[in-house]
C-alpha cells in the first residue's frame, strides 16, 4: 500500500468519525454544538460527496432547535413570569443568530434527493425588539428597587442588573448615573495606616510604597483602598499594617580555601599499539585520540552576607464599633549575599559555572535602610495576597 492510498484512508477514517460525533450530538440533545461542528465540515470544498451526511445533520439539527427554541417561547408567554424575560429575549436572539449562522453557507444541494437543503428561517426582528424593550424596562425597575434598598449586596445587583442593561440598550433613561451610584455605594472604601511598634526606623520610602495601591493589580472591584483620607468617602472599614519586629544581622565576610582536581582535555596524542607502534586507520593516516591531563586549582572565596527579617501583622478594622474583624501575621526576609574568590593554578579544575565568582570583587554592604527596604518588595507581595482574599462580607 503506497503513501497515497494511506493517506486517502486516514482522510475518510477523520472525516467518518466527524460525522459520527455530528450524529451523536444530534441524537444527545445538542442541536447548536451538532450545527456548528456541521458548518465547519462545510466551510471548505461544500459540494463534495463525502459532504453530504454533514448537510443532512445541519439541516435535522437546525429543524429540532427551532421548535425546541419556539416550544420554550410557547410555555413562557403562558407562565408570563416577569423575571422570565431574560430567557424569552435570548431564545428570540438565539433563533435569529442561528439563521445567520447558516446563511453565508447556502445553497446546500443534497444530490440523492437532487435538492437543496431546506432551512425554513422566519423574521424575529420584531420579536427581538419588543421582548428587548419588556426586559430593559424590567431590568430598570428590579435594579431601582434594589438600589432603595440601601444594602452593598443589592448595590452590587444593581450594578451589574444594569451594566447588563446599558448592554443591550445603551444609554436607557438614567442607566449612567444609576451605574455611577451602584458602584459608589456597593463598594467597600478601605483607610490604610502604618504603624511602628519596632525599635528601629521605618524607612518612609517602604512606607510610601507599600501604600502605593496603584501597583498592586488588586482583583476585587468592590474594594477600594485609600492611603489616605478622601473628601466625601464614608470609610466602611480600616486597614493596619503593624511592623512588631525588625532584625538585620551584623556584616559578615566567610572565608574558606579549597583544592579541586580535573581531568581536562589538553589536545590530542596519536594511538600508539602494544608494541610501541603509531595505529593507522585504513586510509594510512595517523589515529589520534583527545589528550587529558589532570590540573589542579587552589581556590580562595570570600562570602558577604547580611540579612534581614520583618515581622508585621495586618488588621481589618469595622470603622463603626471599631471591632476587629481579620488579623494576619506576615514575615519577610531579604537576603544579601556576595561571594567572590581568587585563585592559584588551572580554573579549568573547577565548573565553568563557578568562573563568574573571580570576576567579581568586594563590595560595600547595603545599609540597615536599604536592607528594611529591600525586604519590603517580598512584604508587599504578600500584603497583596491578603488583601485579594480578604473579603468583608
Amino acid at each position: 500500500m503506497n503513501k497515497f492510498s494511506l493517506f486517502f484512508i486516514l482522510l475518510l477514517s477523520l472525516s467518518s468519525c466527524g460525522v459520527k460525533q455530528t450524529q451523536q450530538l444530534v441524537s444527545n440533545g445538542n442541536y447548536d454544538e451538532a450545527i456548528n461542528n456541521a458548518l465547519a465540515n462545510l466551510r471548505t470544498n461544500k459540494d463534495k460527496k463525502g459532504k453530504q451526511d454533514y448537510i443532512y445533520l445541519l439541516e435535522e439539527a437546525f429543524a429540532k432547535a427551532k421548535e425546541r427554541d419556539l416550544n420554550n417561547i410557547q410555555m413562557l408567554k403562558i407562565e408570563s413570569n416577569p423575571n422570565q424575560i431574560e430567557k424569552l429575549y435570548n431564545y428570540y436572539v438565539q433563533l435569529h443568530d442561528r439563521q445567520e449562522k447558516i446563511k453565508p453557507i447556502l445553497p446546500l444541494f443534497l444530490i440523492k434527493e437532487g435538492r437543496n437543503a431546506i432551512f425554513p428561517f422566519d423574521n424575529y426582528n420584531s420579536q427581538i425588539v419588543s421582548s428587548k424593550n419588556a426586559l430593559a424596562e424590567h431590568l430598570y425597575t428590579n435594579a431601582i428597587q434594589l438600589i432603595k434598598t440601601n444594602t452593598k449586596v443589592n448595590f452590587r445587583n444593581a450594578f451589574d442588573a444594569l451594566t447588563y442593561l446599558n448592554k443591550i440598550s445603551p444609554n436607557y433613561k438614567e442607566v449612567n448615573r444609576l451605574l455611577d451610584e451602584a458602584k459608589f455605594k456597593g463598594t467597600d472604601f478601605v483607610l490604610v495606616k502604618t504603624k511602628n511598634e519596632t525599635n528601629m526606623i521605618i524607612p518612609e520610602r517602604l512606607q510610601t510604597d507599600l501604600l502605593d495601591f496603584s501597583t498592586y493589580r488588586l482583583n476585587n472591584p468592590w474594594i477600594v483602598y485609600h492611603n489616605a483620607p478622601q473628601k466625601g468617602t464614608k470609610y466602611d472599614f480600616s486597614m493596619m499594617i503593624l511592623f512588631r519586629n525588625i532584625l538585620v544581622s551584623p556584616e559578615q565576610i566567610k572565608e574558606r580555601e579549597f583544592i579541586k582536581e580535573r581531568d581536562v582535555k589538553d589536545g590530542y596524542k596519536k594511538v600508539v599499539d602494544a608494541n610501541g607502534k603509531v595505529v593507522l586507520d585504513e586510509k594510512g593516516k595517523e589515529v589520534m585520540v583527545d589528550n587529558f591531563k589532570k590540573v589542579t586549582i587552589q581556590i580562595y572565596e570570600y562570602r558577604q552576607l547580611k540579612t534581614c527579617q520583618v515581622a508585621a501583622k495586618v488588621e481589618f478594622i469595622t470603622t463603626k464599633g471599631n471591632q476587629l474583624l481579620q488579623s494576619y501575621p506576615v514575615s519577610s526576609e531579604f537576603v544579601f549575599e556576595n561571594i567572590y574568590a581568587t585563585y592559584k593554578g588551572d580554573r579549568r579544575a573547577t565548573e565553568e559555572n563557578y568562573f563568574p565568582n573571580f570576576d567579581r570583587r568586594a563590595v560595600l554592604f547595603p545599609s540597615t535602610e536599604q536592607m528594611i527596604f529591600d525586604t519590603g518588595e517580598d512584604l508587599k507581595s504578600k500584603i497583596k495576597e491578603i488583601m485579594n482574599t480578604n473579603h468583608f462580607e
